[in-house]
């Protein structure tokens, strides 16, 4: 009882740390009177959705930089906009923090598993809090749709592949988990259905005109901030932004690093056999989440909550025991992918050859190219047999009891 307490109370402070971090450093910020500038520009995506003014024009009257969200952002973002501003980017990251907290939990895994998942999440979500970004957001979106297939509610998966890509576009990966469904044509319905009422549900708070032109000035949006992301200091936080860099490969083109990935990632699809096999898709989840990441002209450090959250899956994915290889990867990424951002790194290192050499996602990077080795050299099927025979000798153990 004494053990089982003690389980209890560790997981009642890894909650507590989970909501904890991001909490502190947006109310520290608050408290500090500190200009929330991304916040203001998701704001303004409501605020600007309503009047009928250009979502992607830039108003340096209000805000920095500019808004690269899609206007179906307006309805997810009104609960918060109306809000007094410091309560409103509070009430934000909390909720951000919330949607990742129920996307892991709901997890087809052990639950000890879910909540070492959180552990190494905690603190790469605090860096993307203290910019008060979606991206812990997003993260579970994609998760959700994960586990809303393999709850066998394809419907409901479709919401969240088709509210994460409308949003932010990062919610498209989600239909790598296509070939995990068992009913398609209820996944495909799902899709066209919730295209559709996201593609309308701006429109309840502005106007039909609007909104279609909006979505084509999005589209040019997109296509312009891709192109300014290219030798960027603070964007392309990838792989193709580290070769660039440390290659100094200035030339190099975003296709010539993803079409191989592209194709590397293909060849995880040739395991046909293990496509129901919860350890092989959960090694697809977690590389989906990485590439997502690591191969994206948009990353920069707030957006690695994604790629972290796929790193942990990863490694409790992982057959026991360990190697000590995949225990370094795990603290490699840690420290270089995590820390480096945060004041637990040393500054001249990180602004001298972090930063400007994307040195963040090279622990990623590793890790995803050994997820591609073990989807295609573990053998599920033996790891899904020693798992029901575990469960079936538990069972006998009760029954014996």
């Amino acid at each position: 009882m004494q053990h089982l307490y003690s389980i209890i109370q560790k997981k009642r402070f890894i909650y507590f740390l989970f909501f904890g971090l991001s909490l502190f450093v947006v109310v520290k910020g608050v408290a500090t009177h500190q200009t929330f500038n991304n916040f203001t520009i998701f704001r303004y995506n409501f605020i600007h959705t309503i009047h009928q003014q250009n979502l992607y024009n830039y108003y340096p009257e209000v805000y920095n930089d500019l808004n690269h969200y899609g206007p179906a952002f307006s309805i997810i973002i009104a609960p918060f906009a109306v809000l007094p501003p410091s309560i409103g980017v509070i009430m934000w990251v909390l909720f951000n923090v919330a949607v990742l907290f129920t996307a892991i939990r709901l997890l087809p895994i052990r639950d000890g598993g879910k909540t070492i998942i959180l552990l190494i999440c905690a603190h790469e979500l605090m860096t993307t809090s203290t910019n008060v970004q979606s991206n812990g957001m997003m993260a579970g979106l994609i998760i959700l749709s994960f586990n809303f297939i393999n709850r066998k509610k394809d419907f409901w998966a479709a919401l969240f592949i088709v509210l994460g890509t409308f949003i932010k576009l990062y919610g498209v990966v989600g239909l790598a988990f296509f070939f995990f469904s068992d009913n398609k044509l209820k996944l495909i319905t799902g899709l066209i259905f919730w295209s559709i009422v996201m593609f309308l549900l701006p429109m309840a708070i502005s106007s039909p005109s609007f909104i279609i032109q909006t979505y084509r000035d999005w589209y040019h949006d997109l296509v312009a901030k891709n192109n300014e992301n290219q030798g960027s200091f603070l964007q392309e936080i990838s792989v193709s932004g580290f070769i660039r860099k440390v290659l100094r490969y200035e030339s190099l083109k975003n296709i010539q690093v993803i079409a191989p990935a592209l194709l590397l990632f293909g060849l995880s699809y040739l395991r046909i056999k293990s496509y129901k096999i919860l350890s092989y898709q959960l090694l697809i989840l977690s590389s989906v989440l990485i590439f997502a990441v690591i191969f994206s002209s948009s990353a920069e450090s707030s957006t690695y909550i994604i790629a972290f959250a796929g790193v942990a899956i990863w490694f409790m994915n992982l057959n026991r025991p360990v190697t000590k290889f995949e225990i370094f990867l795990l603290v490699f990424a840690i420290i270089l992918t995590s820390f480096s951002p945060s004041d637990l790194f040393p500054r001249s290192v990180r602004m001298d050859y972090v930063v400007p050499y994307k040195l963040k996602s090279l622990p990623c990077f590793l890790i995803w190219l050994r997820i591609i080795y073990e989807s295609l050299t573990r053998n599920f099927t033996v790891e899904e047999q020693d798992l029901l025979n575990d469960k079936i000798g538990a069972d006998t153990a009760l029954v014996s009891l």
